[in-house]
């Protein structure tokens, strides 16, 4: 083992660096230590290297800055380096040049080379046969834009289509808004071209009239079962999801006349009218028409105003002395659609008004539509030859994928049913690895926006299935090489494993033990924290690595007055967070010692008991927020670490501890200065309460 210490950027100016070398050799017999102004540099990497060459090292602990940077200098082929956090978590916020500074950095020290001498060597999995073919299910816009650019990038593609024609709703559209300026005529579809050029690729296989009877496996090894009048299995390494969409309901929309009349039509049955009959005289479009309504969709489907414009312009295509009538709560179109808006708009015989339609009465000449709180003002009363809703976008059923997962048969939805796994910067992600959803199932839009989620979300099954390749976890532990690995003596089948997991990387026999998919993990350790018998574990991230870092440090006793709280902070948005309070020279206490997990939900009860029991007078958990308005990076993380509260308050009844021994607070990523004030006000609360009576023992 070996460790290299930098001085630069103040650390060596803040804490006295041959005393931190000489904690070293106390904890470590003959670990092989430097120090350099500047290890980043190319003299520092240099010096490094030499090092780890003459010590013959393969364990690394690096003194310096925080692990978040510096990433690509400090990565050394068959090295494993711990990064140790002196600058950020340390001399940027404590007093320079003092004792309990000192004493910070010594222990946060300590628990590095604890840690690095209590992880096993990592040696990832890597399944023996990865595929690499990738199964598309939906034959619209989304899927046949994945599968064309899969095919194109040298992979197999099975595209899995349950109607007798490739297109979706794409491939049922009369015309097509102008191009991206917003401007010019309407243009005929191009669906039929793309899927031409899909069925004739020489890398995909069209398989129509066809359903999905069963997925099972895992990334690089699912297998699939078609129900397609044959016995039809396929193995594939990732999945598009591209199953579209259907209209709202309209029949619930009985007080906008649906269904009294023929003249009253959806914008999908307008626009095969539109096709083949004669335009009427006057049409009249009544947009969200379902839609932002908490009684019937919520949301605004986006695809709406922009599709009944374009309709208008159908009207007033076939039929030149039409009149259209379009009543909106708001206009909403996207992007460049804004000036195929204004393009509308400037028609004198499309006649536009914001207003609340109060009710819609068809008799057998005309419909007579009455709008109130309308721009003029007042009730205003339109008689019209046919009546357009604009009804909202509702995402098919992911059931059909038939996943035999434990915890469901499709893809887990967010709000509104559709299957998006809430990741804010990572949309095509799903909560079932390896499985990404494109397209309308994944959230509302419209055409241009489906096609560029085609090829993201192939882009992201691409990645996956060379990740499972080099046996690297993907987002959001992208290129972590380690995987769950289960000591099943200890277990008891308690089944905490299987249900807490949020990607599913569980099932179970039928006596309900485990049985993991390594390939399926995300690498988040909420296993780790479920499991009361210590069964999982990762090769750098276990209970014995966690605890090692805690007993590794000195506990003062009672009479010193020097507390000792130890926080666990989620890698990230709490330890981010903590990094910018660094770097915006916040002052915290030094009686904080910090271990960062994967995810809070990670923290195991034991870890909890150990440093109780070695003497810390707090433990302080801080994660990410949980719930809508936020997220968890690993889904609920956070919500099973409040659920797990009523556990650890036993705990300390157990040891006759006070409850406030044990905080959990939760922050965003930009929270630094929230994250100060927490810690800040802990350690002050613990002072009062005062030591824990296990200092003495």
């Amino acid at each position: 083992m070996a460790l290299a210490v930098c001085t630069g950027c103040g650390i060596g100016d803040g804490i006295d660096m041959e005393h931190l070398m000489q904690v070293a050799g106390e904890e470590v017999d003959g670990i092989a230590c430097m120090k350099h102004p500047a290890l980043c540099s190319e003299e520092g990497i240099d010096h490094l290297l030499r090092l780890v060459r003459d010590a013959g090292a393969d364990r690394l602990a690096i003194a310096a800055c925080s692990p978040r940077v510096k990433s690509e200098q400090f990565r050394m082929d068959g090295v494993y380096v711990e990064r140790i956090n002196l600058r950020e978590h340390v001399v940027w916020v404590m007093e320079p040049d003092d004792e309990d500074t000192q004493m910070c950095a010594e222990d946060h020290l300590r628990m590095g080379l604890a840690n690095l001498g209590a992880i096993s060597d990592i040696h990832p999995y890597i399944p023996e046969q990865v595929h690499s073919d990738i199964l598309v299910v939906g034959g619209g816009l989304a899927g046949l834009t994945a599968t064309l650019d899969g095919a194109s990038a040298g992979y197999r593609v099975h595209l899995v289509e349950k109607s007798d024609s490739l297109g979706g709703y794409a491939g049922r559209l009369y015309k097509l808004m102008p191009a991206l300026d917003g401007h010019g005529e309407l243009r005929e579809p191009d669906t039929s071209v793309l899927a031409e050029q899909v069925l004739a690729h020489p890398e995909v296989e069209v398989y129509l009239d066809s359903t999905i009877g069963s997925i099972s496996g895992e990334p690089g090894n699912f297998l699939v079962q078609l129900e397609n009048g044959k016995e039809t299995s396929l193995t594939v390494g990732s999945v598009v999801v591209s199953t579209g969409w259907k209209p709202y309901d309209a029949t619930r929309l009985g007080h906008m006349g649906y269904g009294l009349s023929p003249k009253i039509k959806t914008l999908e049955e307008f626009e095969k009218h539109s096709k083949r009959e004669k335009i009427p005289d006057r049409v009249l479009f009544i947009l969200c028409a379902g839609s932002r309504d908490e009684a019937h969709l919520p949301y605004c489907s986006s695809y709406c105003c922009s599709a009944a414009l374009k309709q208008a312009l159908y009207v007033r295509e076939r039929n030149p002395e039409a009149q259209v009538y379009i009543i909106y709560r708001d206009i909403r179109t996207m992007g460049f659609q804004e000036e195929f808006y204004k393009m509308v708009q400037s028609d004198d015989a499309i006649f536009l008004t914001s207003g609340v339609v109060d009710s819609v009465s068809p008799d057998d000449a005309r419909v007579r539509v009455t709008v109130k709180d309308s721009l003029l003002d007042e009730m205003i009363s339109l008689e019209t030859d046919m009546v357009v809703l604009a009804t909202g976008m509702v995402p098919s059923s992911t059931e059909d994928l038939q996943l035999q997962y434990r915890l469901g048969k499709g893809l887990p939805e967010i709000e509104y049913s559709f299957s998006d796994s809430h990741f804010i910067c990572f949309p095509y992600e799903t909560r079932r690895t390896g499985i990404y959803a494109a397209g309308t199932v994944r959230a509302p839009m419209d055409l241009e926006s489906s096609r560029e989620d085609g090829a993201g979300a192939m882009m992201k099954a691409i990645q996956c299935i060379e990740c499972v390749k080099r046996g690297e976890a993907v987002h959001p532990r992208a290129g972590d090489l380690t995987f769950p690995e289960l000591y099943m003596d200890r277990c008891t089948d308690c089944k905490r494993c299987t249900e807490e997991c949020p990607f599913g990387a569980y099932d179970e026999d039928e006596k309900g033990t485990p049985l993991s998919n390594p390939s399926r993990c995300r690498r988040c350790g909420i296993c780790v924290g479920s499991c009361p018998e210590r069964v999982i574990g990762f090769a750098d991230f276990s209970i014995n690595s966690v605890s090692a870092m805690i007993k590794s440090i000195h506990v003062p006793d009672e009479f010193e007055e020097k507390p000792r709280i130890l926080v666990f902070v989620c890698e990230n948005d709490a330890y981010p967070a903590l990094d910018a309070a660094g770097v915006n020279r916040l002052k915290f206490s030094p009686y904080i010692r910090i271990i960062p997990v994967r995810c809070l939900g990670s923290v195991n009860k034991v870890w909890i008991s150990d440093a109780l029991s070695h003497g810390y007078d707090g433990i302080l958990q801080i994660g990410c927020k949980p719930g809508d308005d936020y997220q968890c990076h690993f889904i609920h993380g956070s919500e099973l670490t409040e659920q797990r509260g009523e556990n650890l308050q036993e705990t300390l009844e157990t040891m006759m501890l006070e409850p406030e021994r044990i905080r959990t607070r939760f922050v965003e990523i930009t929270d630094y200065r929230e994250i100060q004030k927490i810690i800040n006000e802990y350690v002050e609360e613990l002072e009062l309460i005062g030591p824990n009576p296990f200092k003495s023992l």
